[in-house]
């Protein structure tokens, strides 16, 4: 049976993920100041504004302009041509104190929000992650390390990569479409850049076993695009929630993760879930795995948990969640401490997906001999 996926990436130079950045620069200095900070901002990029609002309680204080046009800088947004620069722009905060009811309903170490979580992982690749998804954060990431070294001076820091991938029998088949939206400067012209893209970033990221005959490539399908960033499309944190997980190959619970401290439920629990999920993959207990769980505010117990995976399972799936619920916290405050979320390590989740990474706490296998052992 065939199925097509798709994945969707942006580069760090996209409105949303502007935004995305922002927030979590803001929350690691918080955190770094004080890491028992309670941080929930959104941020909206759009033509010379920054706009920062949420809700805070921290002991620590931090310069929010400073910290936010930095992150401009960082991505590249520092010519007035750009029509959005980190020197002019404005930025402006609304932020409120934690509400006193949040507060009091989070005293006794409960959830900080209500969220579905979702965990996800398959035996596609070495990191666990499906194809699809892989490749569109391959690409993304090299058009702006191409970008960033000043090889191709054209470029600019706006982009976007769909990916569709052929699946036959639940496993990765080839490659029939990838659609890629690059930012340019005006002088270049169209075919430079599409023969650039093609030679340094698909053949290059692209493993030659998933380009066939069928396989379609197009770059800047619509003509030129020059103007781009804030000034031609307003971001916002938490838009890009499906690029930020799996992918459409996995589950999404529908909350995002940049801007909000390790408390709330909709980050922290989809990485423990994620890590839960990688675990039983990784063990060999099943080819791909979904691992569901539900938080109610203020409840120190999750509300609901579940583990799927989907007949791949070589192990009784019963077996597998008991020795899921008996090595891994799914409390809250258990959790933060299990994986050491009080630090401050979240900018480098906002641009390229929060999962599959090397280096992040939740992708460590360090239980995987015990889930072994169940084989």
């Amino acid at each position: 049976m065939y199925s097509l996926r798709m994945a969707e990436s942006i580069t760090e130079g996209h409105p949303d993920k502007v935004a995305d950045q922002i927030a979590d620069a803001l929350l690691d200095e918080f955190i770094k100041k004080d890491p028992y900070s309670k941080v929930s901002l959104e941020i909206m990029v759009t033509t010379g504004l920054i706009l920062v609002a949420g809700e805070l309680s921290t002991e620590s204080y931090i310069d929010i302009p400073k910290v936010a046009r930095g992150v401009v800088k960082d991505v590249g947004y520092t010519r007035p041509e750009l029509g959005f620069d980190a020197d002019t722009c404005a930025v402006i905060t609304t932020i409120d104190e934690q509400s006193p009811e949040i507060a009091l309903g989070m005293s006794a170490e409960g959830a900080g929000d209500t969220a579905i979580v979702v965990g996800y992982a398959c035996d596609e690749t070495e990191s666990y992650m499906p194809w699809s998804i892989t490749l569109a954060h391959r690409l993304t990431r090299r058009l702006s390390d191409l970008r960033k070294m000043g090889k191709f001076p054209f470029l600019r820091p706006d982009g976007k990569v769909l990916v569709g991938m052929i699946y036959e029998d639940g496993k990765p088949k080839y490659l029939r479409s990838l659609t890629m939206y690059v930012h340019h400067d005006p002088d270049v012209s169209l075919q430079l850049l599409r023969e650039m893209v093609i030679e340094e970033v698909v053949k290059k990221e692209v493993p030659e076993e998933f380009m066939t005959q069928d396989t379609q490539v197009k770059v800047n399908p619509t003509g030129r695009f020059v103007i781009g960033g804030p000034v031609a499309d307003t971001g916002l944190t938490g838009r890009k929630i499906v690029s930020d997980a799996y992918g459409d190959i996995g589950f999404s619970g529908g909350s995002s993760f940049s801007g909000k401290d390790p408390t709330k439920t909709d980050r922290s629990g989809s990485y423990i879930a994620r890590m839960i999920a990688k675990h039983i993959v990784a063990a060999g207990l099943a080819s791909k795995c979904v691992v569901q769980i539900g938080y109610a505010f203020g409840l120190t117990e999750p509300v609901a948990f579940d583990i799927e995976t989907f007949g791949t399972n070589r192990v009784d799936k019963d077996k597998i969640k008991e020795k899921v619920l008996s090595s891994f916290p799914l409390k809250p405050a258990e959790i933060i401490e299990f994986l050491k979320l009080r630090r401050p390590i979240y900018r480098q989740t906002s641009c390229y997906g929060h999962f599959g990474k090397k280096g992040l706490p939740w992708e460590e296998l360090r239980l995987l001999d015990s889930f072994k052992e169940l084989l």
